[in-house]
């Protein structure tokens, strides 16, 4: 590594932060280790970060409706969920193992799941910042099928070079967003492989969409790749439990091709539903509308 990659002074003690809470958090046993990561984002990480001020915006927009106490609790509970799918996705094998004995798979398109495995159809799952979305890959992984999924490296270098295997170890192949990961991924759904896609953040160069009846930049991509390649297009989020540690894996209906536009219309709807039944578990903090 030359010295121009090497990180910054800022991104190695904010690495080494997050490393030193994460050993003593695996100190812990993991029914005692998931709540109490949940616990530190959402009473000390999201006021240092900004994260309950996003949270407020983005409710103010999508519910204006919340009564003030349950807006107050959000911005407390969002963070927790984050903070505990942070600690889940570190916690490796305890991690996946309980979501492969669980088998939390259910839902209207599991049929339809099943069919596509046995027949070797590709299949785009649309996923989002919802519940876990690491519990999805480990329960669809769990059951032997071949998830593959698309990433961002984090903007922090030292931070990669753990949080990448970590991800790595729930479910593989991954793909890094770029031009290398784009060519391998579209090799991959050929050949039957199963790609999980997000859709739920904003994006300057998608059309406008509509998600809580406000229009919404949304990503066609998982749409058109399922026609390019004749792919079986669904939604399936982790949705976790009141007991904050087990999962429920929702696969969704299978989305008729036809149009892109309308059949992400179709996602963004299905989340919205998702998301108005469990309000804490989608990350309010992400800059959905501009």
């Amino acid at each position: 590594m030359s010295n121009d990659d090497k990180p910054s002074l800022t991104d190695r003690l904010a690495n080494g932060a997050f490393l030193m809470v994460m050993g003593l958090a695996r100190m812990l046993p993991y029914d005692r280790r998931i709540p109490m990561v949940g616990w530190l984002f959402g009473t000390v990480l999201a006021p240092l970060a900004g994260w309950r001020r996003r949270i407020r915006d983005n409710l103010a927009l999508a519910r204006p409706d919340l009564p003030a106490d349950e807006v107050r609790r959000l911005t407390r509970a969002v963070p927790n969920n984050a903070g505990r799918s942070v600690a889940e996705i570190y916690s490796g094998q305890e991690f996946s193992s309980r979501i492969h004995a669980a088998d939390p798979l259910e839902g209207p398109g599991l049929p339809a799941l099943e069919q596509a495995f046995e027949s070797g159809r590709p299949v785009i799952v649309a996923c989002a910042h919802f519940g876990n979305y690491d519990a999805m890959r480990a329960a669809l992984a769990g059951r032997g099928y071949p998830v593959g999924g698309l990433y961002r490296p984090m903007n922090n270098e030292a931070f990669n070079r753990h949080y990448i295997p970590a991800i790595t170890a729930i479910a593989e192949p991954l793909f890094p967003r770029g031009r290398a990961g784009l060519a391998a991924m579209l090799r991959f759904l050929r050949g039957g492989g199963w790609l999980a896609l997000g859709f739920d953040q904003h994006d300057r160069h998608s059309p406008e969409l509509r998600f809580f009846d406000l229009p919404s930049k949304t990503v066609l991509t998982p749409a058109e790749l399922a026609i390019r390649y004749d792919a079986l297009l669904l939604p399936i989020h982790g949705i976790r439990r009141s007991d904050g540690i087990s999962f429920q894996v929702h696969v969704g209906d299978p989305v008729p091709h036809g149009e892109p536009k309308e059949m992400m219309q179709a996602l963004n709807d299905d989340l919205e539903m998702l998301v108005r039944r469990h309000m804490d578990q989608w990350f309010w903090v992400h800059r959905r509308w501009k």
